[in-house]
């Protein structure tokens, strides 16, 4: 599990330095993906398939499904870590998310995510307003 906000930088190569503590889970590789909200997600390469199986399973009949098995498959890419736990990130990625040199790596379960650290920023600070009306949503859902 991932989890924790780590701050970092992508070197001039276009490689970022992952978290210590997440590289065991990392060592077997990596799928670097676009991430719907201008981030990049990061999978251990054992988990994609089934972290993705629901947009896998959509019906390519359907423009949405097609269109959205495009943006996530397309934008995916295999990579390794490094002996110093370093992942070169692919420059269409980079313009993705925006990333300058200042990152955030978040851990979020079952993946990591890459921010931009300003973008991080925003973006935290725009969901702690409505975090608790989040929760009573999907609590709701479930019952």
């Amino acid at each position: 599990m991932f989890y924790g906000k780590h701050e970092h930088t992508v070197d001039e190569k276009n490689r970022l330095t992952l978290p210590a503590k997440f590289r065991d889970a990392l060592s077997a590789g990596v799928v670097l993906a676009r991430g719907i909200d201008r981030n990049i997600d990061v999978y251990p390469r054992a988990s994609w398939d089934a972290s993705v199986a629901r947009i896998a399973e959509l019906d390519s009949l359907t423009r949405e499904a097609r269109e959205m098995k495009r943006y996530v498959f397309a934008g995916a890419a295999v990579a390794e870590l490094d002996k110093q736990g370093r992942v070169l990130v692919p420059p269409d990625l980079l313009a993705h998310a925006g990333l300058g040199k200042d990152v955030v790596v978040a851990g979020v379960h079952d993946h990591v995510e890459i921010w931009d650290r300003a973008q991080w920023a925003v973006h935290v600070s725009a969901i702690e307003g409505s975090v608790g009306d989040v929760a009573e949503r999907a609590a709701d859902r479930r019952n």
